[in-house]
């Protein structure tokens, strides 16, 4: 075959491939707007991908399952589940194409295939949808925004409602929230609509009215007046912080639940996939979605535990600056944030060591941690340097994680990353509260000392978080199949 003949196959082929992606994408859209099926690809999303982001991320799970994983595949699958009469679900078609290979000689039929697999989610209860009020809109608080909504498809799980800020409500003050959800120097600019209603007083996102309620006590509020009861709060002030205090949200009127978007006092802090099935929501009306670094950390540490046993360690957090420094050198009550956050690393504490004894009591007094704030607005890496019980090497400490990754209860909170040349811009966006950096990982020649690196968007990845503990404690978690 001549070289013009490659060229010209090659083409062809990139040409299926691209109109393949096109079908994919429509069968997702599809899938979602329709019946309530949320695909994702080895915890990726797919919702609102291009057709060359499809392909890459196509090209990167067969890299990391080490075995193809085909556009042409993952059509036939979508397609397969599009037929099917399922509830409202969340399913890797990932983990679908490459058990479809497996048993690829045993079922041939791509809709007997997935009909079987996903045969459990027929008898899931139906979901009643809960209303969310954010209390508090700053950083994590227009990135859940910014995820409700987009993920809102027909309103079956979490229904955004209203938005809790202080000070008057006026156009200007109305303008400069929607510009602020609308456009983000990190995050980019939201995948939607965002504009606003003064007479209304609300935003408009993508079409459907959010309330801005301005409220200086949170027992004061009405929410039934706005049409919305037995409402989970999302606390992201940071004002409240025990249960005394969280507990006034309780006293509003359509008020049902709270969860606080930072660690709590006297309340369970969840990690959500490792301890949030220790407090059920029939019994528990305040829960903490913890720090940012904790829900890091911690769901390594469990797969590090389980399989090895820790016997102590330390913690080390090199975390992007945050909004509770200066911008320049100025008066802070801490010492070292006082300096210029975007010219210098500074040392300071963090409770994250600590906490993951909330969340994992066995690690009771083994960490010590501490923390550097650099020079970047976002994403950051936990070093955790840790003495095992048993004996293990690089390879089989990676297989592990690796494994924690790809199935069992840990596969939202742990991504796997087979990626040389990472750095820090790189993990912004992701969705897992904890990337683990297998091409870093360090141990020690008698296999009993261990340095594993840890990156996480603590902006994005513990939103994400936030939000699969709003839904376990709302009751609206659908069927899933990782």
């Amino acid at each position: 075959m001549s070289q013009v003949d490659i060229y010209e196959k090659e083409l062809a082929f990139q040409t299926d491939r691209r109109r393949a992606a096109v079908a994919f994408i429509k069968a997702v859209s599809d899938l979602w707007y329709d019946k309530s099926i949320e695909l994702v690809l080895f915890r990726n999303q797919l919702i609102d991908r291009n057709v060359s982001e499809i392909i890459n991320l196509h090209e990167y799970a067969g890299e990391f399952v080490q075995k193809p994983i085909s556009i042409f595949d993952s059509v036939e699958i979508a397609q397969a589940i599009l037929s099917l009469d399922l509830p409202p679900s969340k399913l890797d078609i990932g983990k679908l194409t490459y058990e479809y290979h497996l048993e690829e000689n045993e079922l041939q039929e791509a809709t007997a295939f997935v009909s079987k697999k996903l045969g459990d989610a027929k008898g899931t209860e139906e979901i009643t949808p809960k209303d969310v009020v954010l209390y508090g809109f700053g950083r994590i608080g227009r990135l859940l925004a910014r995820e409700l909504m987009t993920k809102a498809g027909k309103g079956s799980q979490l229904r955004l409602r209203a938005i809790v800020t202080r000070g008057a409500i006026t156009e200007n003050v109305l303008e400069k929230r929607a510009s602020l959800l609308a456009q983000d120097s990190v995050h980019g600019n939201f995948s939607g609509t965002v504009s606003y209603n003064v007479d209304d007083e609300s935003l408009i996102i993508n079409g459907t009215t959010v309330k801005i309620i301005s409220a200086n006590a949170p027992e004061d509020i009405d929410y039934t007046a706005y049409g919305i009861n037995d409402a989970l709060i999302i606390d992201n002030t940071g004002a409240f912080r025990d249960d005394q205090a969280l507990k006034r949200h309780l006293k509003a009127k359509g008020a049902h639940k709270v969860l606080l978007t930072a660690p709590g006092k006297g309340i369970p802090n969840i990690v959500h996939g490792v301890n949030h099935l220790d407090h059920s929501p029939d019994n528990v009306d305040i829960f903490s979605a913890a720090s940012c670094t904790t829900n890091a950390i911690t769901p390594v540490l469990k797969a590090i535990e389980d399989s090895f046993g820790v016997v102590s360690g330390h913690l080390e957090t090199i975390h992007a600056y945050t909004n509770d420094q200066n911008l320049v050198d100025n008066m802070h009550s801490k010492y070292r944030r006082g300096r210029a956050a975007a010219l210098n690393m500074v040392i300071t504490e963090t409770g994250a060591g600590s906490a993951v004894s909330k969340a994992l009591p066995s690690f009771e007094g083994k960490l010590t941690s501490n923390a550097i704030r650099v020079p970047v607005p976002n994403g950051s890496l936990a070093i955790l340097n840790l003495e095992l019980e048993n004996t293990t090497s690089k390879d089989a400490l990676n297989a592990t994680l690796k494994k924690y990754a790809l199935e069992g209860d840990l596969v939202e909170q742990i991504k796997y990353s087979i990626d040389n040349e990472l750095v820090s811009t790189d993990i912004v966006g992701s969705n897992a509260p904890s990337i683990y950096d297998s091409n870093a990982t360090i141990v020690s020649a008698d296999g009993k000392k261990v340095v594993v690196y840890v990156w996480y968007d603590n902006e994005y990845g513990y939103s994400h978080q936030v939000i699969r503990l709003a839904k376990y404690i709302a009751k609206v978690r659908r069927f899933t199949y990782y």
